[in-house]
């Protein structure tokens, strides 16, 4: 019998956009600015009881942000996070440098 080849698409490198969520940018932001979240805890060596109590959060939302179980938690939210974690986060708008690319928003880590 014979094998049936399985298709394969490239992906855009946009992978929530390619799985056709309406909301793919601001997935894409909260997983980044969940990644910062997370490298600021590792970095401190808090544990996830610890970074509640500096988040004001329970200890199980923590683990929802270490997993990237991200629907519970707002942009904004994420945002607030990261200050109580000893960070500035800056929101900047600047003009596109192309018509022809796509607006995008960015989080940068300045070192």
């Amino acid at each position: 019998m014979a094998r049936k080849k399985d298709r394969i698409d490239e992906g855009s490198g946009e992978v929530f956009q390619d799985l056709g969520y309406p909301d793919a940018g601001e997935r894409r932001l909260k997983v980044r600015l969940a990644m910062e979240i997370n490298k600021v805890l590792e970095q401190r060596a808090l544990t996830q009881s610890a970074a509640a109590q500096i988040l004001c959060l329970r200890q199980p939302h923590v683990s929802d942000i270490t997993r990237y179980k991200l629907n519970r938690f707002s942009v904004e939210r994420l945002m607030e996070f990261l200050s109580r974690l000893g960070n500035d986060v800056e929101i900047r708008i600047t003009p596109r440098t192309s018509r022809r690319s796509p607006a995008a928003v960015r989080v940068k880590l300045v070192a």
